[in-house]
């Protein structure tokens, strides 16, 4: 039993969670960088409740601009960055819901506009990086590769009740055939060009 007792409290004492605090900072841009503090004014910075580890924000929190009336973060913070999964909200209703790392968008994600346009994939460093799918509220859909925040790489753009292209991207249709609707070669591209 003294040994179960012993084996209990070195866990614990172990345990991430034994030594973090809860509380509120506020976030606030002072000297030309931006810093945390335990007073502020809520009408004109950010505010921080949660997790508390050496004066930042660690673990999980709530970040809101300006008394919940602008962007507002819900989330995994470590070192007073987002950082892990989370869900950004923009006050223009755009909205991000995924993987984070300092403080930008980095991993598996899916980031819906207020239009309705959604992008569903992978991120880095805040752009649409990697394998992805672009859908607007329109019907136009482009699935494939992207990279810094443009379409790159192998993918497939599809206008509804018209046509698509099948091919390579470098921020534009580059290499590959537009089909019609009926799955018809209308022409080839070649570096751009087309070719009948």
């Amino acid at each position: 039993m003294k040994h179960l007792l012993i084996i209990l409290s070195i866990l614990l004492l172990s345990s991430p969670v034994i030594g973090q605090e809860t509380g509120v900072l506020f976030f606030s841009f002072e000297n030309g960088e931006f810093v945390y503090s335990e007073e502020g004014d809520d009408d004109n910075v950010g505010k921080y409740e949660g997790e508390i580890e050496n004066g930042k924000p660690n673990g999980q929190g709530t970040f809101t601009y300006g008394k919940g009336k602008g962007d507002k973060y819900v989330g995994e913070f470590k070192g007073g960055y987002k950082n892990g999964q989370g869900t950004y909200t923009w006050s223009d209703g755009d909205k991000y819901v995924g993987k984070f790392k300092d403080d930008k968008p980095n991993g598996q994600g899916t980031y819906t506009w207020s239009d309705g346009d959604k992008y569903v994939g992978e991120f880095k460093d805040g752009k649409k990086h990697g394998q992805g799918t672009w859908t607007s509220t329109d019907g136009e859909k482009y699935s494939g590769e992207w990279k810094v925040g443009k379409k790159y790489g192998q993918g497939t753009l599809i206008y509804p009740e018209k046509d698509k292209f099948l091919g390579e991207f470098k921020g534009k249709p580059w290499n590959g055939k537009w089909y019609d609707k009926n799955g018809n070669i209308l022409y080839k591209l070649v570096y751009g060009e087309s070719v009948r």
